[in-house]
């Protein structure tokens, strides 16, 4: 799944390439990617003949202003991607939605396995309407806090720290690749519980978010082997050529040259150094 640094590589592309567009027509496949609405056309309409005024990111969400007072809200969930394209290009197999401008070109939305989802609702109700949005956490990009407050979040909730870090109410954004390279940069284990860390270790679990998730973006977000991550351009990241940890398991630790260890935690994959982590 796309997390922080992936969503925010698309948000950028978004506000640089379709920003100022004006949506002429609309083409929807199937309910599945639009399920919170009753008909394609209750969607359809809300969104033709709007203009794209700005696009935000909450967690993992992106949220698409609209000149109508409206906002669509778009979750890539597993498989989900946005892509520029021109009308001539051959529609990709799972291209649900097309979105098609005025002044040429169209925004679609690929999603193989339909987890994702696309919906318009009034931008003064999107809270009430999308009640995800209202529980997430603090985005650790947009909303900078002090690693005081950091700590005080952390002692407050007790838990094991891969998953705090992957709580989107407590931090929002963060999934299972950047928790394991945020620990990683820290020397933090997965499963130590957060009130177990001394003033600086949380010093160092704090500017290990701060840190490995600007340099993902900066790198344009991290794509697997999946291939299913790439930007609007249909460009994948490189982050994951600088991954310490994730889908490493058994190759030489880059500090210490130990072997990346493999393990199970809630149900999720864990990749650590027993050495470098503790």
């Amino acid at each position: 799944m796309p997390e922080l640094p992936e969503v925010e590589t698309i948000r950028r592309g978004l506000e640089r390439e379709v920003v100022g567009k004006r949506i002429k027509t609309v083409e929807v496949t199937g309910m599945r990617s639009i399920r919170r609405h009753s008909t394609k056309k209750h969607f359809v309409t809300r969104l033709e003949g709007a203009k794209l005024t700005g696009v935000v990111r909450r967690g993992k969400y992106l949220l698409v202003k609209l000149d109508t007072e409206d906002m669509l809200v778009i979750h890539l969930r597993m498989s989900g991607q946005l892509l520029k394209a021109t009308a001539r290009e051959p529609l990709p197999k799972h291209a649900h939605v097309v979105i098609s401008f005025t002044q040429g070109g169209q925004l679609r939305f690929v999603d193989p396995r339909t987890f994702g989802e696309l919906f318009v609702t009034s931008a003064e109700t999107v809270d009430a309407d999308f009640p995800e949005l209202r529980q997430l956490g603090i985005d650790p990009v947009e909303e900078p806090i002090s690693w005081v407050t950091f700590g005080q979040m952390l002692r407050a909730r007790k838990g094991k720290l891969k998953a705090l870090l992957m709580d989107q109410t407590f931090l929002a954004g963060i999934g299972n690749i950047y928790s394991d390279e945020i620990l990683f940069d820290a020397g933090l284990r997965h499963d130590r519980t957060s009130d177990s860390l001394s003033s600086q270790e949380i010093r160092r679990l704090y500017r290990a978010v701060v840190e490995v998730l600007h340099e993902a973006i900066k790198h344009r977000g991290s794509t697997l082997a999946d291939q299913q991550y790439v930007d609007l351009n249909g460009r994948p990241g490189d982050y994951q050529l600088s991954h310490q940890a994730y889908d490493r398991d058994g190759q030489a630790c880059r500090r210490c040259r130990s072997p990346i260890a493999k393990g199970r935690f809630a149900g999720r994959s864990a990749y650590f150094c027993e050495q470098c982590q503790v």
